[in-house]
């Protein structure tokens, strides 16, 4: 009988741990079960939202839609520039802002016979060459006035309104740099270049904090035409070195008429035979150069992008579109035969347009749009939305759509 009793107890015994085992097996297998669920909707997901990526990619719009309109009046003679998402136009008689509604925001009177104007982001400097002025404004209102007493060369503005400028004294070149929040005669820094020494500054450009300022000076050593490009550093770093000068780089036989920062740590310089790139946010370095064989006809840039513009030689279109990124690399070459009046890098997009033609692209050389606009546009501007932009023509203001 104490048999019996035994084997029973050892039956349920087993019983009991066959059950634990088969219960744990069960979570077990519902907790996997549940994980590869989740991959697959993972993968799913993920391939759904590639497949869009790639169909929006590839998506090609036919025609352009005005959704909204407003009311505008431009006057015969004036340019008409983005500032910050608002309008700017100016003209020899004075310049004018107004919003994407038509409303005017601030308007300054003056006389100029040549006038010259610099931007970065949403403040602008507008001087007169030869002039002894400069007016820095913002998207919203006026901020100073920059009388320099000598006669302008060249100036260029950054985006806290710090003006860098170049000056025409007796046999001197003069470097100033000011404060254009406020109206000042007085400079916050002073340079000079003459030609023995340093050599002329042909271009000038500052950083967006305008915190650096880059120089291109040309000058003749021993008879032969000789470029630099030299960086100043008006921080704590630039302070510890003689004039804040923290690096340069000097180039034979070439000269160097253009210089841009794309954003506080990223410059170019485009000469006649090549275009090299910096970096450093303290002090530029060179990071690398491209050997250019054709003329450049044309220089677009933004903070991610620089565009160069080639007659095409090969006859296959007009023009040849050479594409760099901050780092140097040639990264795409786009061709077209718009006959340009601006190029315009919004995100992976290039807007090539003229008064009655536009053509959108992308990276990938897909083109998303051409076509042709309802009136004549003196301005595109990009804005959120990929597939909405501003246009504007001498009577209107427009929101159009691509379809």
């Amino acid at each position: 009988m104490a048999n019996v009793r035994d084997y029973l107890k050892e039956k349920e015994k087993r019983l009991g741990t066959r059950k634990k085992i088969d219960y744990r097996e069960r979570i077990r297998s519902h907790k996997l079960t549940i994980f590869y669920r989740g991959v697959l909707f993972v993968l799913l997901a993920a391939a759904v939202i590639a497949f869009l990526v790639i169909q929006w990619r590839d998506r090609v719009f036919t025609e352009s839609m005005i959704t909204s309109q407003a009311p505008v009046t431009i006057v015969q003679g004036a340019t008409v520039e983005s500032l910050g998402g608002n309008v700017l136009l100016y003209s020899k008689d004075g310049a004018s802002c107004i919003d994407l509604k038509g409303n005017a925001v601030w308007n300054r009177t003056y006389e100029m016979q040549t006038p010259m104007i610099s931007i970065c982001g949403q403040m602008a400097a507008i001087g007169d060459y030869n002039g002894r002025s400069i007016y820095v404004v913002s998207k919203t209102g006026e901020k100073g006035t920059i009388n320099t007493n000598l006669p302008i060369r060249d100036f260029c503005v950054s985006a806290n309104g710090v003006v860098a400028t170049v000056l025409d004294d007796v046999n001197i070149a003069r470097i100033y740099v000011y404060d254009g929040n406020e109206s000042t005669e007085t400079p916050i820094v002073r340079s000079q270049a003459t030609m023995d020494k340093s050599g002329y500054p042909v271009s000038i450009a500052l950083t967006p904090n305008g915190k650096i300022m880059a120089v291109s000076y040309l000058y003749v050593d021993s008879g032969d035409i000789k470029s630099s490009v030299a960086f100043y550093n008006f921080g704590e770093v630039g302070k510890n070195e003689t004039d804040n000068y923290v690096s340069g780089y000097n180039y034979l036989d070439t000269v160097v008429p253009y210089i841009q920062f794309m954003d506080n740590d990223s410059a170019f310089a485009v000469s006649d035979d090549r275009i090299v790139f910096f970096a450093g946010e303290e002090k530029p370095v060179n990071i690398a150069s491209d050997f250019l064989e054709e003329e450049v006809q044309s220089i677009f840039y933004n903070e991610s992008y620089v565009g160069l513009v080639f007659i095409n030689q090969s006859g296959e279109s007009a023009y040849r579109l050479d594409v760099y990124n901050a780092s140097g690399s040639k990264v795409h070459s786009q061709f077209f035969d718009i006959e340009y009046t601006d190029i315009i890098f919004n995100k992976d997009q290039i807007i090539i347009y003229n008064d009655s033609e536009c053509q959108i692209c992308n990276m990938k050389g897909v083109d998303k749009f051409l076509g042709t606009f309802a009136e004549s546009t003196v301005l595109m501007i990009p804005t959120s939305s990929v597939y909405k932009y501003t246009t504007v023509t001498s009577d209107t203001i427009n929101t159009i759509e691509l379809k």
